[in-house]
């Protein structure tokens, strides 16, 4: 059975990931979507192994001496990672995993497994990003400015994507996602081995 591989999406607050992504995961069916670990409380409405894999401070900082986690970081007093036991047994099972991960965790992971194929999602213009931060309602104007400086230093890591897609409309981006997934299954590497079991 072919091995599954493990891609990561980033990108800036605001440009859709989690729409595209959505949208993805309904069109390509044998994909595991990878779901972090996190020791913090769960909120009304999510469910362990779902939305999070809940943990204690204290099995998460076993868990980081064991080296179980593909990559983590602490963030408002709380720790996220993304444990790797999960990722390896969906990629055994022929499965491809994807992580939605932004780009400091996107350097872990890479330092760990090279070949992990790296997809960066951008908007078609930073008017478009600004005006999708501020309709979402969610963050005041201040807030709204912050992420549009952090998505400047996002922007500063992209060129050293594998892939760069522009969400400007979700069926495009879905497109492209779709089409760099198959293609990754049809290098040489992965091929040649059906020829050399004849």
């Amino acid at each position: 059975m072919q091995k599954g591989k493990t891609f990561i999406i980033s990108g800036p607050s605001g440009v859709g990931k989690s729409t595209v992504l959505k949208s993805l995961l309904e069109r390509r069916k044998n994909v595991y979507f990878s779901v972090s670990a996190t020791t913090r409380a769960p909120r009304d409405g999510e469910t362990d192994g779902v939305h999070y894999h809940f943990l204690d401070v204290d099995t998460f900082r076993s868990w980081i001496a064991r080296d179980e986690f593909l990559e983590y970081a602490e963030y408002v007093g709380n720790f996220y990672g993304t444990p790797k036991k999960f990722v390896d047994a969906a990629m055994e099972e022929g499965k491809d995993v994807i992580l939605d991960i932004e780009v400091q965790g996107a350097i872990q992971v890479c330092s760990k497994r090279p070949d992990t194929v790296r997809i960066f999602i951008a908007p078609p213009s930073w008017e478009e990003l600004e005006r999708r931060l501020t309709e979402r309602g969610t963050d005041d104007p201040d807030k709204v400015q912050k992420r549009l400086l952090r998505a400047k230093v996002e922007f500063q890591t992209a060129h050293t994507y594998d892939y760069f897609v522009i969400n400007d409309t979700v069926e495009n981006a879905v497109n492209e996602l779709d089409a760099i997934m198959t293609a990754e299954h049809c290098k040489p590497q992965e091929r040649m081995e059906i020829i050399s079991q004849q």
